[in-house]
């Protein structure tokens, strides 16, 4: 097979391409989970013989993948002992001016960003900003778009701020031996934020002025509320009208479904109200659920709650759908999340716009503002990191104290041994992970459930592609393709980044590190020129998507949350990756020549 010869490449070579165009159509183009997507094409490339059983599961065993799993206990310690929200409480200030605001939001999450998980970051920080955005007179959607790009941008500033970098050093590493410093893009990556913050000020005026999802909260005719009649309820045989169920202060009763078949609408005044029957509501939430108190009604869930319960000491948390959520694509309904935790879906708001159905039957999306009712008892931080929700209430962040100080110097700690080469980045990874476990910064549950499997089948996956890319000979013939085109070594690696920006744009940034990596780095020995500068500059590259909300799953969580539209991004993001395309050759050719 392998003497097999198209077009110079063997059938194997040919299988892995199709592989990969395949994988890119999939993710693309459908809502399949990436990490199914990466283990199919792991799966194709080990049953066709391209890769080895050792080859085939390498991608697990690997440093850069075991760091990232390591990195999410350390970042849950931070986590629930209120670190981030201790920069968010003290950090912001209170700025005269939208460019004021602008420095004070993006550097600290930036910065933030650097060590710690993108999304937990700007999940923490939206109902804060929003807050704060609100106190300075600003909309939030002229300052969540800034969010996310900062958090992004800040990622690129150290190998463990976002996965790509951890994924291109352990290729680098795997093939020429030499370990790269923690803090070997931070000068560029540094550079690229300045460059970030300066554009964003200058291109302020494409950022546009939105109402939020979360605003809608409060406005409130955008939210669709559903209640149960009892069958003991005192109104059976009342018309709605006579039993008060029309005239709701703050909204409508916009349909009633009965049997669970047949659906009432509009409803009339003289409709006689029957046992079972589930009133469909528009309009303010507080006004809509106060109806559980006056007419005995209750939630329209399958809970098995008594009125009591349900009354007394309940609470109200708003939260977002990410991407990779399990709820996405899938009605509430139709899944045991609500007997399993205690919770009730009372609303859910899409871009700000209504939802005219009962919200138990609507077919949740990534973006999707949900709100539930839970019980005093519920804590966000005890579902499994990989469920994809993101709380945005203040009650769901945990309250600072004598923990917080510990895990911030177990994590200055950790820094500080893999910076001056005490011990690798791995083994101080690990350590800090034990502290946090030790001084009970997170319990052992909490630790078990930071750790997002879907991420680490996805970075394995990508492992196992990099190497097929390379031992197919893939690599150094795309890279003799680039050298027709052009043998100078700044217009190659132009070239590259361009494309491993535009890629990203549509597909996870740690497949891209994967597929663009033995590209980059077979042009640079081609060339003769300085591998590290080819890998560097596609580490901020692949990291610089700003033009589609798909591009990262912090552009996802924001789109939700600022009302935005897909052209918003578009708008602004195009102009900024020019601009950090143009940074990024700068400063990186500057500080390692080619």
């Amino acid at each position: 097979m392998e003497s097999i010869l198209f077009l110079g490449l063997n059938l194997y070579a040919w299988i892995v391409i199709v592989t990969i165009l395949t994988m890119f159509t999939i993710l693309t183009f459908t809502k399949l989970p990436a990490d199914v997507v990466f283990m199919g094409g792991m799966a194709v490339l080990f049953v066709s013989g391209v890769l080895s059983t050792q080859e085939a599961l390498a991608g697990f065993s690997a440093e850069s993948v075991v760091t990232i799993g390591v990195l999410f206990v350390v970042v849950a310690g931070l986590t629930y002992t209120g670190v981030l929200q201790w920069v968010a409480r003290y950090v912001l200030g209170t700025p005269l001016s939208y460019a004021g605001a602008v420095v004070r939001l993006m550097l600290p999450v930036a910065g933030l960003s650097a060590g710690l998980n993108n999304t937990s970051v700007v999940a923490l920080f939206l109902n804060v900003v929003k807050v704060w955005g609100k106190k300075l007179g600003i909309s939030p959607s002229r300052l969540l778009i800034p969010l996310s790009y900062a958090s992004g941008m800040g990622g690129g500033c150290t190998l463990i701020g976002t996965p790509p970098n951890l994924i291109i050093s352990g290729f680098y590493q795997k093939d020429t031996g030499e370990t790269m410093n923690i803090f070997i893009t931070t000068l560029p990556g540094l550079f690229c934020l300045v460059v970030g913050v300066i554009s964003i000020l200058v291109l302020r005026r494409l950022l546009p002025d939105r109402k939020s999802a979360d605003d809608n909260f409060e406005a409130t005719s955008d939210y669709t509320v559903e209640l149960l009649v009892p069958s003991e309820c005192s109104i059976i045989g009342q018309t709605v009208s006579e039993a008060g169920l029309v005239n709701v202060k703050g909204g409508r009763l916009i349909e009633i479904v009965r049997f669970d078949r047949e659906i009432i609408t509009p409803v009339t005044d003289d409709e006689f109200v029957m046992g079972g029957d589930r009133l469909i509501y528009s309009g303010q939430i507080e006004e809509i659920l106060d109806l559980k108190r006056t007419k005995h009604l209750v939630n329209a869930t399958n809970h098995v709650f008594s009125l009591k319960e349900i009354e007394k000491g309940r609470k109200l948390l708003t939260a977002s759908i990410g991407l990779g959520c399990p709820l996405a694509d899938v009605s509430m309904g139709g899944t045991d999340f609500e007997e399993k935790y205690g919770v009730v879906l009372v609303a859910v708001s899409r871009r700000g716009e209504r939802i005219t159905a009962s919200p138990r039957e609507i077919r949740l999306r990534p973006g999707d503002v949900l709100l539930l009712e839970c019980p005093p008892s519920f804590k966000p931080g005890n579902l499994p990191q990989n469920n994809g929700l993101h709380f945005f209430d203040s009650d769901s962040i945990p309250n600072i104290g004598r923990k917080t100080i510990v895990s911030s110097l177990i994590m200055l700690g950790m820094i500080l041994l893999s910076t001056f080469n005490v011990i690798p980045l791995l083994q101080s990874c690990f350590l800090a992970a034990f502290a946090m476990l030790f001084t009970r910064c997170c319990s052992i549950e909490q630790a078990r459930n930071s750790i997002n499997w879907n991420v680490l089948m996805i970075f394995a996956g990508s492992v196992c592609l990099g190497a097929a890319i390379e031992k197919t000979g893939i690599a150094t013939a795309l890279a003799q393709g680039l050298l027709h085109v052009s043998a100078n070594p700044v217009i190659l690696l132009i070239g590259i980044c361009f494309l491993g920006t535009f890629i990203t744009e549509f597909i996870s940034n740690t497949a891209c590190a994967a597929m663009f990596y033995p590209i980059a780095y077979q042009s640079a020995v081609m060339l003769g020129a300085n591998p590290v500068t080819f890998c560097v500059a596609l580490m901020i590259a692949v990291s610089s998507s700003f033009a589609t909300p798909i591009g990262s799953p912090t552009h996802m969580l924001v789109y939700a949350a600022g009302g935005y539209r897909f052209t918003d991004f578009m708008r602004i993001g195009i102009p900024m990756n020019l601009i950090i395309l143009a940074a990024n050759i700068f400063i990186v050719t500057l500080l390692f020549p080619l």
